[in-house]
């Protein structure tokens, strides 16, 4: 890729943009350009950067280049998964004959126990939130009773939309909310957002006519909002977070707003530093501009309205303040329901109803759903209500206390580690780890080839754990931490090497101001995750 960068500032080497876009465009789409360059959020450097980087790839050789490189990493990410699945067949035509239930159930424990990451033993962020035999078997058992059911039809279902009713009631109450506040269960945090932000576009343009909707998010929102963005044809506005606190800029936040804003939102806590945004704050904005307010609480909402009586300080973030009107949770994580369910909360019905989609001249009737899928999977809805009914008040507290404790115990343990420093303060369960002496992702790297898998982080470089009830087993936290320890005594060492492999990839990709290219490389990661070998094929 230094290649390519290399080719790309020799062809357009002392060129201002207008000379790039006359060399590649031709003068009429060059205008056409310069009139889209000026009317940006972007800073001209920021913009020419790019778009010098996007020009160039119409030149043939700077062209040519990127696609061979292209080609080198599908290469490499097809290998890996040659390596991480060498001897496993894959069955990739039906079977004659259907196997009996001995021989699918051992096929599937095969399957999942694929890896080489010991997630049931803590060795993994986040992922799987608790590992319990008891509570798989209850799944397990509920998922069977209820796997074929449809809360699609309420008629022929009543009891299982009588039970997501109740997951939806019992979480209004958990985040104080009124006989007013309503929602719906989803398939995730992603459905949960994807549904607001449709819900409020929707409000917006019947409401207040607003033709070209604007959401105004923090740059550490989860993803989500922006893959809503791209599915509803929505802007987004991209704040900036404080450099000490990690929290979003409630200064840049007021900045940002404008005539086509449809939602102000605010993350209890980031996915990326795991720091609280002052949701307080936002909430006055969208009080002050009527804004509809919405609260990410994917990740650690269901610590978060347990914490205070856990015996820890929280801040208000939820339907307590008067601005904000809707918050999303996953019931999958820190709910300890099976992989596939959240709720979407709105503080009145007025909003929920925009969240539906409604056709009334089907030939096949009229067609109300409340979600992005119209039959939806009764067996979750039941094997999430039955965790919460297993856990109780007094089970979730227990496990809210044990987690934030373990949480702070780390913290307060790596922030004695020199070479190390933490980003802002932990809200929940995330810690993220940074260096001011060596490349942060060297220390990932290390842990690695120690079994540890955490996430990893840009823009800066950093990597996080993100605490789970599997990592409160007997000596899990003290083991990550000595591990972490040893192996930034040994990068200390060796200052000076360099990281390689995936991350080394990984880190060079935020150099490249054409995101373009990354983007062409994610793609090429997930096609990988698809690919089956040709020796392996049954």
């Amino acid at each position: 890729m230094n290649t390519v960068k290399e080719l790309i500032n020799d062809s357009f080497k002392e060129k201002e943009p207008w000379q790039i876009v006359t060399i590649t465009t031709g003068s009429v789409l060059g205008a056409v350009w310069i009139w889209n360059f000026c009317n940006q959020d972007e800073s001209i450097v920021v913009r020419s950067k790019k778009q010098i980087f996007k020009l160039a790839r119409y030149i043939p050789s700077v062209r040519e280049q990127i696609e061979r490189e292209l080609n080198n990493l599908n290469d490499t990410f097809e290998n890996e998964t040659k390596i991480r699945l060498k001897g496993v067949q894959f069955v990739t035509t039906l079977p004659k004959k259907g196997l009996n239930h001995d021989q699918v159930i051992e096929a599937v424990k095969q399957s999942v126990q694929m890896g080489n990451y010991d997630w049931k033993n803590g060795k993994v962020s986040g992922t799987v939130y608790m590992n319990d035999e008891k509570l798989i078997s209850l799944m397990a058992d509920v998922y069977g009773i209820a796997s074929y059911t449809n809360p699609l039809h309420p008629d022929v279902f009543p009891g299982v939309c009588k039970m997501e009713a109740e997951v939806v009631r019992i979480a209004c109450r958990l985040f104080h909310g009124d006989d007013n506040t309503c929602g719906t269960m989803t398939s995730g945090g992603t459905e949960s957002i994807l549904l607001a932000c449709k819900a409020y576009r929707d409000y917006a343009r019947d409401v207040r006519g607003i033709k070209h909707p604007e959401m105004v998010i923090p740059v550490t929102a989860h993803s989500a909002f922006d893959k809503a963005a791209q599915f509803l044809n929505i802007k987004v506005r991209a704040v900036p977070v404080n450099p000490k606190s990690f929290s979003v800029s409630i200064d840049a936040m007021r900045k940002s707003i404008s005539r086509n804003t449809i939602m102000l939102v605010g993350s209890a806590p980031n996915f990326p530093y795991g720091t609280m945004d002052n949701i307080e704050e936002i909430s006055k904005l969208g009080v002050k501009y009527s804004i509809p307010v919405h609260v990410d609480a994917c990740l650690g909402g269901f610590l978060l309205c347990f914490m205070p009586d856990a015996g820890f300080t929280v801040p208000q973030f939820d339907f307590i303040l008067p601005g904000v009107t809707s918050i999303s949770a996953d019931t999958h994580k820190y709910g300890y329901a099976p992989k596939g369910s959240s709720v979407i909360l709105y503080k009145t019905k007025n909003y929920r109803h925009y969240q539906f989609t409604i056709t009334t001249d089907w030939p096949g009737g009229i067609y109300g759903s409340p979600t992005v899928s119209g039959s939806r999977a009764g067996g979750i809805i039941a094997a999430c209500w039955a965790a919460i009914m297993h856990f109780g008040y007094d089970g979730y507290l227990e496990s809210t206390r044990k987690i934030i404790q373990t949480t702070k115990y780390l913290e307060s343990e790596l922030r004695k580690i020199d070479s190390l420093f933490i980003f802002g303060t932990p809200g929940t369960s995330v810690i993220a780890l940074g260096s001011d002496k060596f490349h942060i992702y060297r220390l990932s790297e290390g842990l690695a080839s120690r079994g540890w898998n955490l996430n990893t982080l840009q823009f800066p470089s950093a990597i996080h754990l993100c605490v789970t009830y599997v990592h409160t087993q007997p000596g899990v936290a003290d083991q990550f931490l000595d591990d972490v320890r040893n192996v930034v005594t040994e990068i200390n060492s060796a200052p000076d090497v360099s990281v390689e492999g995936r991350l080394a990839m990984y880190g060079m990709s935020q150099s490249l101001p054409d995101r373009t290219v990354v983007g062409d490389l994610t793609k090429l990661f997930i096609d990988s995750v698809y690919f089956i070998p040709e020796e392996e094929k049954n």
